[in-house]
């Protein structure tokens, strides 16, 4: 669950950056799903210290592994996301393409391809 200070811009960033599908919405709090993956959004808390959206800081990094990691990341920062390059990595299963963005609440994102899963 990715806590963010307006669920309904979230939902909207997600749908048209990401291709997210939403599964649920119930003002506040909504499903959402990525190629099959689900997660969720839930808008701050106000006074709830635990429910504070990152704003830019954050140690906690979302995986998503798609067939086109390099569209994601370019359709992600034309929405507005900071990102960085998906590139090459040598692994021992072979070469791994991986980059990644910072969403516009704070959440860092890692794409690659789904070669670790194969």
């Amino acid at each position: 669950m990715l806590i963010v200070p307006d669920a309904d811009a979230a939902v909207a960033w997600y749908r048209a950056a990401l291709g997210a599908t939403e599964l649920w919405n119930l003002g506040g709090v909504a499903g959402l799903e990525i190629g099959g993956a689900p997660f969720f959004v839930h808008q701050v808390t106000p006074g709830n210290a635990a429910e504070s959206s990152p704003d830019g800081v954050t140690s906690v990094r979302v995986e998503l592994f798609a067939d086109d990691p390099d569209g994601i990341v370019a359709r992600a920062v034309a929405a507005g996301a900071t990102g960085s390059a998906v590139v090459d990595h040598e692994m021992p299963w072979g070469t791994h393409r991986q980059g990644g963005f910072t969403d516009p609440f704070g959440h860092r994102w890692s794409v690659g391809d789904r070669s670790p899963l194969g």
